[in-house]
């Protein structure tokens, strides 16, 4: 059962270790191959440094000799979110409900600056400085960011004795839901209102693309609107069910999406801006990987199945976006079927 695990190393699963080898798999499978990986960075936590070895092995395949788990760096600043009181506890413990309230409890979890009450040095999980006695995500984000810019930045774009030359260097970041979230929400500029829509989902890989003069993700995306991610979500039929909840109704990049194509700002779009929001999105100069991004399919989806005189609002969007999702052996076609990549350029 879940629960608020922060802190608390526990080892993965078997499901996290089916999971992580299938991504892997994907990545390899799109053409990321381990000895492309200079570095990779997990947290202290054992469940992070296991998902990443995993997951490397994976990508090698038969040809282990491409990646060596020395270059797994550990930072504790990677660490999940802290919990405070409630770490180690049930999320669905009756006594926490009844205690804090339903409303709390989801305000602690999903909000950027809500706290559970902090441990003291009695509590079975109190670990000493640097573990913290409490987190807001606000509080995990400040040294998630602070890793990032003085430890991942430096090896993705300084370091000098690497095998591969900082214009075509990869970097590896296996950490933990609200970790990702973090560092997600800081490289899209979430503001704070929408940080509670979004989601990381287990075990599927996220890729952003850096500009090295400015340091930040380049504009590979829809366009430059609130909530609009620089991410490329890589999808297949196995993480299918992990991501329904990204997309789903509330989420960043259902909102994301629609805000980017309806460009006359009416809060309405037709065929026609779909089709031209998809070439963007589509482009020979995006990256390989722009085809990855699962907001390209659902697209591409709403688009074959509009008249071309058709507008539609954003509910009735989300409406076609969650059946999209409802239809899993749809979405693993929009992978085996080349033309629907061409379809639209």
């Amino acid at each position: 059962m879940a629960r608020f695990t922060g802190w608390c190393d526990i080892p993965l699963t078997v499901q996290g270790r089916v999971e992580a080898v299938a991504a892997g798999q994907l990545l390899r499978s799109r053409g990321l191959k381990a000895s492309q990986v200079c570095v990779s960075f997990a947290s202290e936590l054992e469940r992070s440094h296991e998902t990443c070895e995993l997951a490397l092995a994976s990508m090698a395949g038969h040809e282990q000799e491409t990646w060596d788990s020395d270059n797994i760096r550990r930072e504790w600043r990677l660490n999940e979110r802290h919990y405070g009181i409630v770490q180690g506890r049930l999320k669905s413990d009756p006594d926490i409900v009844k205690e804090y309230g339903e409303d709390t409890l989801i305000n602690w979890r999903r909000s950027l600056k809500c706290k559970p009450p902090p441990m003291d040095i009695t509590h079975e999980y109190y670990q000493p400085p640097p573990a913290p006695l409490t987190e807001s995500l606000a509080d995990c984000q400040e040294r998630v960011v602070s890793c990032w810019e003085d430890s991942i930045s430096t090896a993705l774009f300084d370091e000098t004795d690497l095998p591969i030359p900082p214009e075509d260097r990869t970097i590896m970041v296996v950490a933990h839901a609200n970790t990702i979230r973090a560092l997600m929400a800081h490289f899209d500029e979430l503001d704070e209102e929408q940080v509670p829509n979004l989601y990381v989902p287990n075990s599927v890989p996220i890729l952003y693309h850096f500009d090295r003069t400015t340091r930040k993700p380049k504009e590979e995306k829809l366009c430059n609107v609130a909530g609009t991610s620089h991410a490329r979500w890589m999808l297949s039929p196995e993480n299918h069910s992990h991501i329904r909840k990204a997309i789903s109704t509330g989420g960043t990049l259902t909102r994301a999406l629609f805000d980017a194509m309806d460009t006359s700002q009416k809060g309405i779009i037709n065929r026609a801006e779909l089709e031209a929001g998809i070439r963007e999105l589509m482009r020979p100069d995006a990256g390989p990987v722009a085809g990855d991004c699962v907001v390209v399919d659902v697209a591409k989806k709403c688009a074959f199945e509009m008249a071309p005189d058709e507008y539609i609002t954003y509910e009735e969007f989300e409406r076609r976006t969650t059946d999209t999702y409802k239809d899993i052996k749809f979405m693993a076609s929009l992978y085996e079927d080349d033309r629907m990549n061409d379809l639209w350029l």
